[in-house]
């Protein structure tokens, strides 16, 4: 299979043809390969137009929401983000490949293990990985110019919305455990923040202290 060929395809058919626009993130869904993000047996479907399965009942997010979910963190290049749910590690590397670092959480170990593994074989070193509840965030290197959260919230977690910078931004999905809405926000000079709705998404589900419980 030609990995590049199915690249380029997924990037016009699936993004561009969608309304992705910022061309950081175009550029960057052109250059790193997802492929190598999936487990060995699904990499023919690794450009295709779902999420997938990457064990321990977590998945890679679509390509679509993840050029759309970095697009409305509006990165320019500089920035030091956070990301809640490393999973593959696909997500912090698009994001690693546009921003200045990447600070992201993981809970389950083997998931963290494996996604700094795939990062290393992209020289992408300007990424730190934790093992930890997300939920809290990363207070000792906060404050951070943007936050990206990979799973469904319950609510925002105001743990989360107190590392960010004024002027920074924040994109969770919030809803119950099985719809959620993507929402935007942006935190003021003043400690509010400004909330825009984006799109209807289906997440799994963001577990902690913050978050949902194992068991619910």
């Amino acid at each position: 299979m030609n990995y590049e060929i199915a690249r380029k395809r997924m990037v016009e058919t699936q993004l561009v043809a969608r309304g992705i626009t910022d061309r950081r993130v175009v550029e960057a869904m052109l250059k790193v390969p997802r492929h190598i993000f999936v487990e060995e047996a699904m990499s023919a479907q690794a450009y295709s137009d779902s999420a997938l399965p990457i064990g321990e009942k977590q998945t890679i997010s679509q390509p679509y929401m993840v050029a759309l979910m970095t697009e409305l963190l509006q990165l320019k290049g500089s920035e030091r983000v956070l990301e809640i749910g490393t999973g593959s590690g696909y997500q912090a590397a698009i994001l690693a490949t546009i921003a200045g670092r990447v600070y992201t959480i993981e809970r389950i170990r083997s998931l963290a293990l494996r996604a700094r593994k795939a990062l290393d074989r992209l020289g992408l070193l300007n990424v730190n990985i934790k093992i930890d509840d997300g939920t809290d965030g990363w207070p000792d290197e906060a404050p951070f110019d943007a936050i990206i959260v990979t799973a469904g919230a319950p609510d925002i977690p105001q743990a989360l919305v107190s590392q960010l910078k004024s002027g920074g931004r924040m994109v969770i999905p919030v809803g119950d455990q099985y719809e959620q809405t993507l929402v935007r926000l942006t935190r003021r000079e003043d400690g509010s923040v400004y909330r825009e709705n984006s799109v209807g998404c289906r997440f799994v589900k963001l577990i902690g202290k913050f978050g949902w419980t194992a068991e619910d």
